[in-house]
């Protein structure tokens, strides 16, 4: 079933009142026309109109062409090439640069009109004030509304597309609140999981090793055995806070570390939980970054923490070797001896070890190293090797699960946030809305400054364009005007019955061109021809003309006429002489 789109009716009662005073425009031009036709004058235009307004909405070219059609109608007028049309184009013009974005077929449009004018023009060999009239007035009913209309249109886009980009950055610093309030909860998560469950795997493993003492009673090894249990059950609970409030791998941000906390006071307190800890530091200890610090401080406290959890009472070996650019980290656990302890790990080893050391692995990448793991000796090896100055570039991206250390995280090297270890921002990454906006309102501040030129440029060059077409008819008019100017000095010298070859020292170079309907349609001597000149040099008030009248070469009549109105019969007896003298 076919929709038809049915306009508002606001458009509808504009479109109203503007057919309203356009014909209003029309009906006045046609009551000041001496001898106007009904139909040509009045009924057509009205009907003309009551199609191109309400085609202005969806054709606004095709609605300029036919109103200048009616302005082409007056050009074939022998009496005036002005007519009340002109309001109509100009106001149709106004509305064509205000509802059409481009420019290319507008102008196409108007010169088109333009040409066509000129065209009728030259086909009805019309005299040099149609010209005129063509030349100037009409381009600008055409040009000038048109430009005005395209500021009107660009004033109302800037307005709209800053109220657009208000709403889009209210609705981005929505999204930025919730984005911190989610890295918050990564944060916590992180922090929760190296430090909290690092402690509670020590307390594990230190209650493990009190249950198998041989000095304690029976009710200190079910009261031992029920702590332990107690702890795994708040590592599982951990865990499922973890999982909870944890983002996706690669938004991981870290947590905070005690400031003043260094590897040395970390495998202090584990030497003290009674972790069977021997580590040793090789090479010349160079100025490291803090994040590298923070960097090597998290690896040697994830090692021992999936250590303690996966091979209690394991013997654990930490070797730090610096060299001159980087530092090798490497912590190994051996498997627990036979028969030992291994039951103090169950509860608290679900899964902590695949997030923490997926975790680790982002840190360790973020700061521009790379990170191994693997069993070794039938134990398990971490190994870690940091650039002694952080390398990442702000923006860098932490590797998902499975990326092979090293390699490149994100497609095509992209880079989208970088945070310590510490779990402080250290490298905040561009904000990808932030930049979005940024880069919508450059594009948009380009566009307008483009269009704005582009405006700039039109309406300086509209007028220079008119000035060509003007100025030369302007003087010419002005030549024609200054040239058939009879002096009333003159005139008075002139005396009927004369020859031509007698007067021509007295008359001007040539006669004025355009008088008046009823200076034409005054009545005349039979069969004798009448030329009219301007009684002053006046070029921009009417004027008296002169008439003289010739059969064949001889005078034989000369009156005034009137600038304001039709010549008296009566007048001639006393503004002029017939016949003979």
């Amino acid at each position: 079933m076919l929709h038809t789109r049915i306009p508002p009716a606001r458009s509808v009662l504009g479109g109203l009142a503007l057919w309203g005073v356009l014909a209003a425009a029309t009906g006045y031009g046609f009551r000041e026309a001496g001898a106007a036709s009904l139909v040509l004058d009045l009924l057509l235009p009205l009907a003309v109109l009551a199609v191109a307004v309400p085609l202005s909405r969806r054709r606004p070219g095709a609605a300029v062409v036919l109103v200048n059609g009616l302005c082409m109608l007056g050009l074939a007028d022998s009496a005036t090439p002005a007519n009340a049309h002109v309001l109509s184009l100009a106001a149709l013009s106004c509305l064509l640069g205000a509802r059409v974005a481009a420019a290319r077929r507008p102008s196409l449009v108007l010169a088109g009109c333009l040409v066509a004018d000129l065209a009728t023009c030259a086909v009805l060999r019309t005299q040099a004030v149609w010209w005129f009239y063509a030349l100037t007035v009409l381009p600008a009913a055409l040009l000038l509304p048109w430009l005005a209309g395209r500021h009107w249109r660009g004033r109302r886009e800037l307005v709209r597309e800053g109220w657009r980009l208000a709403r889009s950055l209210e609705e981005r610093q929505h999204l930025v609140a919730e984005r911190a309030r989610l890295t918050e909860r990564a944060d916590i998560a992180a922090d929760m999981h190296d430090s909290l469950g690092h402690a509670l795997s020590l307390v594990a493993l230190r209650a493990g090793a009190l249950e198998l003492s041989p000095d304690l009673t029976d009710r200190d090894r079910t009261d031992l055995a029920e702590l332990r249990g107690t702890i795994a059950d708040a590592v599982e609970q951990l865990q499922e806070t973890i999982a909870v409030l944890h983002d996706p791998p690669g938004t991981e941000t870290g947590a905070g570390l005690p400031v003043n906390d260094t590897v040395e006071d970390l495998l202090g307190r584990a030497v003290a939980s009674g972790v069977p800890v021997r580590w040793e530091r090789r090479g010349a200890v160079p100025t490291l970054s803090p994040l590298v610090e923070r960097g090597m401080y998290r690896v040697v406290q994830e090692a021992l923490t999936n250590a303690v959890k996966h091979a209690p009472d394991g013997a654990i070996r930490v070797r730090i070797t610096h060299e001159a650019d980087r530092t090798r980290v490497s912590v190994v656990n051996t498997a627990p001896p036979a028969g030992g302890p291994a039951r103090a790990a169950e509860g608290p080893a679900a899964g902590f070890g695949r997030r923490g050391l997926t975790g680790l692995r982002e840190r360790v990448t973020v700061l521009g190293g790379s990170l191994r793991t693997g069993t070794y000796e039938g134990g398990f090896r971490v190994t870690a090797v940091l650039p002694n100055q952080a390398t990442a570039r702000p923006g860098a991206p932490a590797p998902g699960p499975g990326t092979p250390p090293g390699a490149p995280a994100g497609p095509r090297g992209q880079h989208t946030g970088s945070a310590s270890p510490s779990g402080t921002a250290l490298h905040p990454a561009p904000d990808t809305d932030t930049d979005t906006v940024t880069s919508e309102s450059a594009e948009r501040l380009a566009s307008v400054r483009s269009a704005a030129r582009r405006r700039s440029a039109a309406a300086f060059a509209a007028p220079v364009v008119a000035a060509a077409f003007f100025v030369p008819a302007a003087v010419y008019l002005a030549w024609q005007l200054t040239t058939s100017v009879l002096p009333p000095s003159r005139f008075d010298e002139l005396t009927t019955g004369r020859e031509r070859a007698e007067l021509v020292p007295l008359l001007p170079a040539r006669a004025y061109p355009y008088p008046p309907d009823h200076a034409r349609s005054a009545p005349r001597p039979p069969g004798a021809t009448c030329e009219f000149y301007r009684s002053g040099r006046d070029l921009l008030d009417e004027v008296d003309l002169y008439r003289l009248c010739w059969s064949g070469d001889t005078l034989v009549a000369k009156d005034t006429v009137p600038a304001n109105r039709p010549l008296d019969p009566g007048e001639r007896s006393v503004t002029g002489r017939t016949g003979p003298s």
